[in-house]
Parts: C-alpha cells; sequence; structure tokens
C-alpha cells in the first residue's frame, strides 16, 4: 500500500467528526521485517532532511504530537525521530503547568521552547491541552487565576483557538514549518493497551488510577477534539488524523508525513561560492605552510 498523506490531511474547516476517521486502516508493510526495513528507509532519508535543515538555517520545523493515554506519541516519537542527529533536534513534554506558568498566559510556556532556525522541535503534549483538558475539566481554568468574566465566557474557546491560529500564522510567516498529529486511537485498543500495561513488568509504571478514571470522559475528550482540529487546521499548519490501533503503521504515516513536508521545503546544500572558495584556499596555504 503506497502512503498518500494527504489522505490523513485534515482540510475542511469547521468541526470534524472523528467517528468517519478510521483508528486502523490496511497496513503499509507485508510483514514486521517490511515495516522494519522501510521506517529504516524513512529515519535514514530524515537524517539527511535534518543535515539540509540545519546546514541551510533558513527554516524551523515544529512536530506537534497529540492524542490519548497510551495512543503511541512516545514510540512514534522514538522510533520515527531515532536517526536524527540530537544537536539538530529536541523533544519537549508538558505536563501540569507549574506556579511560574500559570502566572502567564496559556502559551507562553511552549513558546519558551519554540525551535530555533536549523532545527526540529518536537512538542510531546502543548499548548493544545488547553482546548483540550481545559475544556474536558473545566476547573483547569478556576487553577489558572483569570478573571472570572474570561472563564466564564461563551467565547473562551473560540478565542483561544483563534490565538493558536495567530501564533502559527506568525511562526509559519517566520520559516517555521508545523506539523500536527493527532494519533487516533480507539477506546477498546486502549483498554487493551492499558492491560497490557499492568502484564508487562516494564510498563507498571506507565500506568495509574487517574488514567483509568479519565476514560469516563472518553465522549467529552471527542468532542473537544473534533472542535479543536476542525478550528485549528489551516494550510499552513495542518493537522494530520493517523490510525494509532496498529503502532507500527501510525510510525510508518506519520514519517511519511514528516518528510512530504521536508520535502516540500525544496532546501539544498549551501553552495560554497568564490568568495569562500577563496577564504578556503588561503587558510589551506596556512595549514599547509
Amino acid at each position: 500500500m503506497k502512503i498518500n498523506v494527504k489522505d490523513f490531511r485534515v482540510t475542511k474547516e469547521g468541526p470534524i467528526n472523528l467517528g468517519k476517521w478510521p483508528t486502523n486502516v490496511n497496513p503499509v508493510y507485508k510483514s514486521k521485517k517490511n515495516y522494519q526495513k522501510i521506517l529504516e528507509t524513512h529515519v535514514e532519508q530524515l537524517s539527511s532532511m535534518q543535515e539540509y535543515l540545519y546546514k541551510s538555517d533558513r527554516y524551523a520545523v515544529l512536530l506537534i504530537f497529540q492524542a490519548m493515554d497510551a495512543a503511541g506519541k512516545d514510540g512514534a516519537i522514538k522510533h520515527v525521530m531515532s536517526g536524527v542527529n540530537p544537536q539538530g533536534c529536541q523533544v519537549f513534554s508538558f505536563k501540569h503547568p507549574s506556579p511560574i506558568e500559570l502566572q502567564h498566559d496559556f502559551l507562553w510556556r511552549t513558546t519558551r521552547d519554540l525551535p530555533e532556525r536549523g532545527r526540529i522541535g518536537i512538542f510531546n503534549r502543548s499548548y493544545y491541552e488547553e482546548v483540550l483538558i481545559a475544556r474536558v475539566h473545566p476547573e483547569i481554568m478556576i487553577g489558572e487565576g483569570l478573571p472570572e468574566a474570561l472563564t466564564n465566557s461563551k467565547s473562551v474557546w473560540h478565542d483561544r483557538y483563534r490565538s493558536i491560529v495567530d501564533l502559527e500564522r506568525h511562526l509559519h510567516a517566520n520559516g517555521t514549518s508545523i506539523i500536527k498529529f493527532y494519533l487516533h486511537l480507539s477506546k477498546e485498543e486502549q483498554r487493551k493497551r492499558f492491560l497490557q500495561r499492568i502484564d508487562q513488568a516494564n510498563k507498571n509504571w506507565k500506568l495509574s488510577l487517574a488514567d483509568v478514571e479519565e476514560r469516563k470522559f472518553w465522549k467529552q475528550y471527542m468532542k473537544a477534539y473534533e472542535a479543536c482540529i476542525g478550528a485549528t487546521s489551516t494550510k499552513t499548519s495542518p493537522w494530520y488524523i493517523v490510525p494509532a490501533d496498529d503502532k507500527d503503521n501510525a510510525r510508518v504515516i506519520v514519517s511519511s508525513i514528516i518528510l512530504d513536508t521536508l520535502e516540500g521545503l525544496k532546501m539544498k546544500p549551501p553552495k560554497t561560492g568564490a568568495k569562500r572558495l577563496r577564504e578556503l584556499q588561503a587558510i589551506r596555504s596556512k595549514l599547509e605552510k
């Protein structure tokens, strides 16, 4: 199966229906060995493209991963980005905001960690948590210390979507290419993975009672994701809904989307001009003396 990245891109404006987006599709690989070969090829290509990105020093790339628990964000980041030079790539995971972060606007803490030109930044969860978990659990907004008039406003989510779109438009206009992944996991597959975390001792630490309690809010989370993705997927900063019930398949799809985006930047190794050549020859003369 050949991957067409457009099949996973959200192009419709307005709320979407996640029920119409599959959590599982026919695998793009024929066997486990074939999957490993495909991913290895993609990782090598990503490594080369990242080197071009670093040398050209013109663009930055921001990858955003959002999903329900156990959807495979950590694994996708680990396997897909395994061949990228650590000096040109940084991963940030955003948990509950600190007291200092709560004293600022909801975009402040993530803005500090945006990638500089020539580098790839990865957000494992992001500022989107403020229109997802905060929407499902409104009490979080109270803890942020905002004026009551703002937290009770009917337009609060619309205003936050607008702030996010404006930020991403600004970043794109200044050379940052943003790719947003929603790893689309079914509730049943999540249940199976939670059970695996109990059965496998090395994964026990990944599961808590709070994770299981959050399953009660599954429908609310789906509605929050539907509204969020529909409101913030734009031509320049699109969302991709990646079927995540098959982890291996999801990783190949994610790597394909990243490669497609990097290739679209049309980066080339920097050329050595006549002035630079003369400088290098002068350096050679000094070294040879």
